[in-house]
């Protein structure tokens, strides 16, 4: 688990160093749009609950109406929904940036997605957007583990992060790496995770914004103001 925990963190680190063009457009006072795609990881509630709080923070240091974004995934759809969609869904609305997360439901036994495939899938979006505009900035996201019986229908998630972070190093664009923290909140126990991920599987909104959110925002360096 250490040695897992240290990759992870060298990742990360390496990760960070891909300069995200997304801020340095915002100092420069011009307005980004941010696609979020992926899993109910990251729509509708669940999303909201840790993009509202990026989006708070953008403003905070860099003004009002310079960022808004658009979830754009689908609750129970994996990469091979998202390949299928990715036109309507991610270059249709012209985004400056894109988080993609579609680990955890690749790895649902039922769906039949290897993780050859799964990658297969997550290279062509990322191609895909690179296509669109070599400008525009692409984050990985490696969210929490599942629980329970849906862990049980996961029994080869870690192969699928482990994936994500071996193509954000591989296609040199940047790795949000959520993985650790939420690992450090299931060592104090199934009661202590489970009041921030009810159900076993998906963050509620005090993941959203006590986990989530703070990861992205220290990545995107928003906790150094030069103000």
């Amino acid at each position: 688990m250490k040695l897992m925990v240290t990759l992870c963190s060298m990742l990360l680190s390496l990760s960070a160093l891909c300069q995200s063009r997304m801020m340095e457009q915002l100092k420069s006072g011009k307005p980004q749009h941010i696609v979020v795609y992926g899993t109910s990881l990251s729509s509708g509630g669940n999303g909201r609950a840790w993009m509202d709080v990026v989006e708070a923070r953008i403003a905070e240091e860099y003004g009002d109406n310079l960022v808004h974004y658009t979830l754009a995934g689908k609750g129970g759809m994996w990469s091979v929904w998202g390949v299928k969609n990715f036109e309507d869904s991610v270059i249709a609305k012209k985004p400056d940036a894109v988080f993609i997360e579609f680990g955890m439901n690749d790895a649902f036994k039922e769906y039949g997605t290897s993780v050859a495939l799964a990658k297969l899938n997550l290279e062509y979006m990322i191609d895909r957007v690179r296509l669109y505009s070599d400008s525009c900035d692409i984050f990985l996201q490696v969210m929490n583990m599942p629980i329970g019986k849906s862990a049980a229908f996961r029994p080869d998630l870690s192969a699928y992060y482990a994936m994500y972070r071996e193509v954000a190093r591989q296609k040199k664009v940047m790795l949000i790496d959520h993985y650790t923290n939420w690992q450090n909140i299931l060592d104090q126990g199934e009661e202590v995770f489970r009041q921030y991920v009810p159900d076993g599987l998906h963050p509620n909104k005090k993941g959203g914004e006590e986990v989530i959110a703070p990861e992205i925002i220290e990545f995107l360096n928003l906790n150094v103001t030069d103000k």
